[in-house]
């Protein structure tokens, strides 16, 4: 049988067997990233045992899970072997699970919101915020014309703000202030580095990023009392990351349209 591709030619469809072993790869591909969904159900059961850096090892694994899945699926060809199932649908739901549901109810579980109605309120904003950037067919660049790729807006870390809120043991109005003004990000277009696709810098963003995961894992051993050196490491990280996506962004701003 014979397809129109793209440039509108006749282009015949592969004939290339899919082997039973080939299938059993990409599935367990797709496991590894749905097991982001179980560790959620675990980090929700460590907040409401008030557990918070059980909670925090487990929001680590799913940042390692989502870190490499991509790279899995690229690597043993999903797409091509499973066609019929939506792998980027299933990262997307594990994603909002792992990103935004856990780390708020993390939050508000382990008393880092105000009580009452206005803290639901404010656990709210970055529900529905994230609940529109991940319906964005635009939320992450590259995948078109595009020679780079970036998270547009605020890419709904509240995993990394539920993780520097416990172990700085920041008051409800520190973490009150920082929700609104991300869930506000979530809207603007600053595009922010995809750590592991961004091309450019991209193996300096892979080395901090590697130290910054490193970090959390040391921070975390060390709780309840991290050393201070440390936190501040931890900290430049993120001054870094929130600095490169913005040059990244004006230099963007400056080239013209049919390159960007």
């Amino acid at each position: 049988m014979e397809d129109i591709n793209a440039e509108g030619t006749v282009a015949a469809k592969s004939t290339v067997p899919v082997s039973n072993w080939q299938r059993l790869r990409a599935s367990a591909v797709h496991l590894y990233t749905a097991s982001g969904a179980v560790l959620t159900l675990l980090i929700l059961i460590a907040a409401y045992n008030g557990n918070a850096v059980l909670a925090l090892w487990l929001i680590l694994a799913t940042l390692i899970i989502d870190s490499t899945d991509g790279l899995l699926a690229r690597r043993f060809r999903v797409k091509e072997f499973l066609p019929s199932f939506d792998g980027s649908l299933l990262d997307n739901i594990v994603d909002y699970m792992t990103y935004v549901l856990a780390p708020m109810l993390l939050l508000w579980s382990m008393g880092y919101l105000p009580g009452g109605t206005f803290g639901v309120v404010l656990a709210a904003l970055p529900i529905l915020a994230s609940s529109y950037q991940f319906c964005r067919v635009d939320a992450k660049t590259g995948d078109g014309a595009e020679t780079d790729h970036f998270f547009l807006g605020f890419p709904s870390y509240w995993n990394v703000v539920a993780f520097y809120a416990i172990v700085f043991d920041a008051g409800v109005w520190t973490v009150a202030a920082i929700l609104v003004v991300c869930s506000v990000l979530v809207f603007v277009p600053i595009r922010y580095v995809y750590p592991s696709r961004t091309l450019t810098f991209r193996k300096l963003n892979l080395t901090l990023t590697s130290l910054w995961i490193v970090s959390y894992v040391v921070i975390l051993l060390q709780m309840p009392n991290p050393d201070a050196f440390l936190l501040a490491f931890s900290l430049l990280y993120l001054v870094y990351y929130f600095g490169v996506s913005l040059y990244l962004t004006a230099d963007m701003l400056k080239k013209p349209s049919h390159v960007r």
